[in-house]
């Protein structure tokens, strides 16, 4: 899969491991930055990050901020995307598998990067079910008509 990848400066300390992680399991990463740990405005990256996945430029997107909110509400703005906050590894999976969500953004701050690891994997490994979740995504994407 490719994967459109953003971080902000409160993420960055997570992006060598997720990097790693995402080119060891056969993923090809689009890299929007950032590149340090200086201060920076998340939606810079975020927002590059989810046009590459609304433009079919990637297949998913992976976003870390300090918390994970301002990554998904400004992912939440562009036309196309379904941005779950993620802190836990039932959501993670939930939110595939029920909203057929397209981007995942996540907290360094709050979540251990081994957990934002096993929440990445499941994630990418989880499916949409469809059936009476594809009713209520297609009411989703009416709003953006």
């Amino acid at each position: 899969m490719k994967i459109a990848f953003g971080c902000d400066h409160g993420g960055f300390p997570y992006k060598d491991a997720v990097l790693y992680y995402l080119a060891t399991h056969g993923h090809e990463v689009i890299d929007f930055g950032c590149n340090s740990e200086d201060s920076c405005d998340y939606p810079d990256f975020g927002v590059p990050a989810c046009k590459a996945v609304a433009n079919k430029e990637a297949d998913f997107g992976i976003l870390i901020c300090g918390t994970g909110i301002g990554m998904s509400i400004c992912a939440n703005k562009i036309k196309g995307i379904r941005c779950a906050h993620v802190t836990d590894i039932f959501s993670a999976e939930v939110t595939r598998k029920h909203n057929d969500t397209n981007v995942i953004a996540m907290g360094a701050r709050i979540t251990t990067k081994e957990d934002v690891i096993k929440f990445i994997d499941k994630f990418l490994n989880t499916s949409f079910e469809g059936g009476r979740h594809e009713i209520r995504v297609n009411k989703i994407k009416e709003l953006e008509k």
